[in-house]
């Protein structure tokens, strides 16, 4: 269904909104637009929003299993104030959020569903799940300008870390970490520091005392922690082309990046069991 705009959609689409999981995907370009959507109403998201440019066209066959909603991506903070909106219509629901080109993954998402995870979250006591954004890249940019293929998609099997994240005192917050890595860590010179963090809480419960902010961190500390205080929880990955396309857009490193492959890359083979495998998701308590 298309709607003609943000405010549209909050008025007509709300009654769609009363279940979840809900998806929604933020399209800043036409690149694998189609197939994020296919990826994420397979794991089990009883809705999809796809927020894009009017100019951008889906499909015929995916037109009407989703909500399209023509949002003008260009604006300071247009994420979270479309995210947050969204959650005032949907208080209860599990609401995701992603770009095009990503791709969420869970541990056992093979054979599970994204409403399975959200139901055992629940069960402990949470309401958010951290994300790593895990970056792919082609491995030959000649073949790929803008770096993207699903077929020979690479990643970096090391060279991940995390730093603790302070208060306004400079003390820790409890548990709470910014995690680093990928092409961001590589590629820092090219980075704004402000967005070199991989953590995104992108699967949240909708309530009006969580307001997502920019830096994909919640007003709500607790939806920002890794884990509750006694033991471990799910956490998953958004695997990810966007940062590589930036890198290949931009003006400032396209010309200074002829790869992205180096020792540490390795091929991407789709499975929840080579990210854990790496370490860049886990199960909890979840088997």
């Amino acid at each position: 269904m298309r709607y003609t705009n943000l405010a549209d959609f909050l008025k007509r689409g709300a009654a769609a909104m009363t279940k979840g999981p809900i998806a929604l995907i933020f399209a800043e370009d036409p690149v694998e637009v189609d197939s994020t959507i296919l990826h994420h109403q397979k794991l089990g998201f009883k809705q999809v929003i796809v927020l894009a440019a009017s100019t951008i066209d889906l499909e015929p066959e995916l037109e009407s299993t989703v909500h399209f909603v023509p949002y003008n991506m260009l604006p300071d903070h247009a994420v979270p104030d479309a995210v947050n909106a969204i959650s005032d219509i949907a208080t209860g629901q599990w609401l995701y959020y992603c770009f095009n080109a990503e791709y969420l993954f869970y541990p056992f998402c093979e054979t599970r569903t994204v409403g399975e995870m959200a139901t055992f979250h629940t069960e402990e006591r949470r309401s958010a799940i951290l994300t790593y954004v895990v970056d792919v890249y082609a491995s030959d940019l000649s073949a790929n300008p803008n770096a993207v293929d699903l077929k020979d998609a690479h990643m970096d099997r090391t060279g991940y870390f995390a730093l603790g994240r302070p208060d306004e005192n400079r003390h820790p917050k409890d548990r709470q970490l910014n995690f680093y890595g990928g092409l961001r860590w590589r590629f820092e010179e090219h980075i704004p520091s402000t967005r070199r963090k991989i953590d995104r809480i992108s699967i949240f419960r909708a309530t009006p005392e969580a307001r997502l902010r920019d830096d994909f961190t919640f007003t709500l500390e607790e939806y920002n922690t890794y884990a509750c205080p006694w033991h471990h929880n799910i956490t998953g990955a958004i695997i990810s082309f966007r940062t590589a396309k930036a890198l290949r857009r931009n003006p400032g490193s396209s010309f200074d990046i002829h790869t992205f492959m180096w020792r540490n890359s390795t091929r991407f083979d789709w499975s929840s069991s080579q990210l854990m495998d790496l370490g860049l998701m886990e199960p909890g308590q979840w088997f």
